[in-house]
């Protein structure tokens, strides 16, 4: 399965902080969550390039900023055709564990076109999903800069399963930053 990690964000609600480098725990969000994907994945993280604890391949979105369509365009250009699954996910989800892409990645049934985590709420998180990936490419709209995530990706036939502990909590605000600080301690 490839991954694909969405680090490219503007972090505007937590006040203008690239999040792939917020320390949690003394490590950067973007390590943390690159030890969640197992090592024979092929990665691609769409982002500004820096330093990381493995091998990656680098992809930006065109414009840089464009938004998460856009940003999952540019990372799916650099999976492979023929690549059966692309794990989905933000560099701002913590909580995701190998095991949060186990259990989406057995959920994930033949009619399906993808899988992704709810929040207690029963929303989807989109960006913590594994999908089929022609289907995720076939389901991108022709412009993808400012194209809404949430509409591009439901138009597919989605599976949701509930997140465990706190796999759908991401770092957003500063709030969010204090509360996953304070968990890691």
């Amino acid at each position: 399965m490839d991954v694909i990690v969405l680090a490219g964000g503007a972090g505007s609600r937590l006040g203008g902080r690239d999040k792939a480098a917020v320390l949690l725990a003394g490590r950067p969000l973007l390590d943390r969550l690159l030890d969640a994907v197992p090592a024979d994945s092929r990665v691609v993280v769409v982002g500004p390039v820096r330093e990381v604890p493995r091998p990656v391949v680098w992809a930006r979105e065109d414009p840089p900023g464009g938004g998460p369509v856009a940003a999952l365009a540019a990372g799916l250009a650099d999976v492979p055709e023929g690549s059966g699954l692309v794990a989905v996910l933000a560099v701002d989800q913590p909580g995701v564990t190998s095991a949060t892409l186990v259990r989406l990645r057995a959920a994930l049934t033949a009619d399906a076109d993808g899988v992704v985590l709810t929040d207690a709420d029963d929303r989807p998180q989109w960006l913590v999903g594994v999908w089929r990936t022609e289907r995720l490419r076939a389901a991108l709209p022709l412009r993808t800069e400012g194209a809404a995530l949430g509409r591009t990706l439901a138009a597919l036939s989605v599976l949701r399963i509930p997140a465990e502990n706190a796999e759908a909590h991401d770092v957003d605000t500063p709030e969010d930053l204090v509360r996953w600080r304070a968990r890691a301690e």
